[in-house]
């Protein structure tokens, strides 16, 4: 499996890159392929903001359905719309094409909670 050493991840599977204030947000590779084929994901609205660990949207899977976490404190900047057409893309490549949002980070984001890849494959075994 592919879990990028550039990226932070979380404990519910979403991977995290940060260049200034703006995160990108995703689900990782273990996620995807835990689910399967996904086939539909429900987005916040653009200009939205949440706080850490709020349910932000909801993936939907041949066999399944999951709430997708926020991992930062944040207001909602771009979603990946083309997903609404090619949502198997998220399965194809999470880590690239399958991003889900961008967020601007609040001033007080605590990222105490992320992990790096280390972190994180050793969290999945």
């Amino acid at each position: 499996m592919n879990h990028p050493k550039n990226l932070m991840y979380t404990s519910e599977h979403e991977w995290v890159e940060i260049d200034g204030k703006i995160a990108t947000i995703g689900i990782t590779d273990f996620a995807q392929s835990e689910l399967g084929d996904i086939i539909f994901l429900e987005f916040p609205n653009v200009n939205e903001s949440f706080n850490n660990g709020d349910i932000f949207g909801t993936i939907e899977a041949v066999k399944t359905v999951s709430d997708m976490y926020m991992p930062l404190t944040g207001k909602v900047i771009e979603i990946n719309e083309d997903l609404n057409d090619t949502p198997e893309e998220v399965n194809e490549d999470p880590y690239k094409n399958g991003w889900m949002v961008k967020i601007e980070l609040e001033d007080n984001a605590d990222q105490s909670k992320l992990i790096d890849a280390e972190s994180y494959i050793e969290l999945i075994g």
